[in-house]
């Protein structure tokens, strides 16, 4: 007898569960993620300052969009909703995404941590988002990392530093300011 898996033990989901569903969710390889509760102040000022920067970064590059969560559906069982994302090509359709952001931030909190740090850290490697952003609020410390050949690699861990994203079709970027998101 094998060993039991996840996905023997919990109900497999799709697309056409998860577009009924009240409140807000995540579908990662059919297992429902609650993101309840709803994030803390501190949590949303962080993520409306991430925005603010990247709106202001971006603002001159017609190529790419910064915004906060949207649904990004990756297939049938699997929708995510990153907390802050940069995308570089023009959306297919209105109520989500289908091709990877360039860039994600995800905000850390008690009830999505683990997650984040494994679980989609593991799926956005896989699906090609170039920068993976890790902001911690209790630390105030954001972990950057970028995707070279298929796999992610520490830019380095920021709080009052900047950084520059480097965006194939954005080549006059200016830096990301981590001092302006606490």
């Amino acid at each position: 007898m094998g060993a039991l898996r996840v996905e023997d033990i919990y109900p497999r989901y799709t697309y056409d569960d998860y577009i009924n569903w009240e409140d807000r969710w995540e579908l990662i390889n059919g297992i429902a993620y609650s993101m309840a509760p709803a994030p803390t102040i501190k949590h949303q000022k962080i993520s409306n300052n991430i925005a603010w920067e990247l709106n202001n970064i971006f603002k001159d590059c017609s190529f790419c969009t910064a915004t906060i969560f949207v649904d990004w559906k990756i297939s049938e069982d699997t929708i995510v909703q990153p907390d802050n994302l940069v995308i570089c090509h023009k959306p297919k359709n209105e109520k989500y995404l289908t091709k990877a952001p360039v860039i994600i931030f995800e905000i850390l909190s008690k009830s999505t941590a683990k997650k984040d740090l494994t679980v989609k850290f593991e799926l956005y490697e896989k699906e090609g988002v170039k920068y993976y952003c890790i902001v911690n609020p209790d630390d105030e410390v954001a972990k950057v990392y970028e995707l070279k050949d298929g796999k992610y690699i520490k830019a380095g861990d920021f709080s009052d530093e900047r950084f520059k994203f480097k965006i194939d079709k954005c080549d006059d970027l200016k830096e990301f300011d981590f001092s302006k998101i606490w």
